[in-house]
């Protein structure tokens, strides 16, 4: 009988955090890329694998991250939790004269993946996806942004962990779907923030990386 009941002991969900910035913050209202990775999830028969939750706050950079990492993380003692961040790093330096010099940024950001290590959390990176969408890397900062993707992909081999190449994928879809080389109204509403084909973007993406860690 104990081994009987064994089998019917409910398997315990995996808890991913989805850690970042206002991009992350929309993720999980109505139509965010979060909730579509939820609903994805469940269509596929896994919602008994996977709970997601949101932990963006808008204007992080990845010092913000850091500062905050044991009160929207650690503390919930998650298994997973996917980074986002790098796009305020970037453009903050221009709207707000802040931002994040390279150096600081790979430090801070490796900072958090020690702090993950050691309490045996899988984290997964997600390079920064785009500030202005032209497809002829005319937008002011794709110079930037390419430098600290660049930062991350490093931190993703040199830690051994998976990747989300965001930042590649979307260069890519902005080639074949952007004739008229708009800087926005392809993926994004304002050249930052998801509009809902770059929500499902965006879903899709990471949904595939979730998927394969289950």
């Amino acid at each position: 009988m104990f081994f009987l009941a064994l089998a019917f002991v409910p398997q315990k969900k995996k808890q991913v955090i989805f850690f970042g910035d206002s991009i992350t913050e929309l993720g999980i209202k109505p139509g965010g890329y979060v909730k579509r990775i939820d609903s994805m999830c469940r269509a596929e028969g896994k919602g008994d694998v996977f709970e997601f939750t949101g932990a963006g706050v808008s204007g992080n950079k990845v010092y913000d991250l850091y500062m905050r990492l044991e009160q929207d993380v650690l503390v919930k003692n998650p298994d997973i939790v996917v980074i986002y961040v790098g796009v305020n790093d970037v453009w903050h330096k221009i709207i707000h004269g802040t931002g994040t010099d390279p150096d600081k940024f790979q430090q801070f950001y490796q900072a958090i993946l020690n702090k993950l290590r050691a309490r045996n959390i899988q984290a997964v990176l997600c390079t920064p996806a785009v500030v202005g969408e032209k497809k002829d890397m005319s937008n002011q900062l794709d110079g930037d942004l390419n430098r600290y993707s660049n930062i991350i992909r490093e931190l993703a081999a040199k830690n051994k962990l998976p990747l989300v190449d965001l930042r590649q994928r979307f260069l890519d879809y902005e080639k074949e779907n952007n004739p008229d080389n708009k800087e926005k109204d392809i993926l994004t509403y304002d050249r930052v923030h998801m509009n809902a084909k770059g929500n499902q973007f965006l879903a899709d993406l990471i949904w595939g990386q979730l998927r394969s860690l289950n």
